[in-house]
């Protein structure tokens, strides 16, 4: 699965699509140059249960390592998945 992202001003997403659907999505804020806000998470029935939607956190996660920011995972299984990733500590803003 390979994780796209977008940005639009102070929007953005980290998605999976195929055949011009995106079948799994997770959009965030910007806060000003130092954060990212996760505010949800969504994944189709057909990932469902393939780590989709974990993927795209990492993506995240990743993105927030190269530009040295935090995140805040306001969308609840975001912050789930950093509760159970001891190592994505670093760039958790909690």
């Amino acid at each position: 699965m390979e994780i796209q992202r977008e940005e639009h001003g102070s929007k953005g997403a980290f998605f999976i699509s195929a055949q011009g659907k995106r079948l799994a999505e997770m959009t965030y804020s910007k806060a000003g140059d130092t954060r990212l806000i996760i505010d949800h998470t969504k994944v189709s029935d057909a990932l469902k249960g393939k780590g989709a939607g974990k993927q795209l956190v990492t993506a995240a996660v990743n993105f927030a390592r190269q530009q040295k920011i935090k995140i805040l995972p306001l969308c609840p299984f975001a912050r789930a998945v950093f509760e159970k990733t001891p190592e994505f500590a670093d760039v958790w803003d909690n």
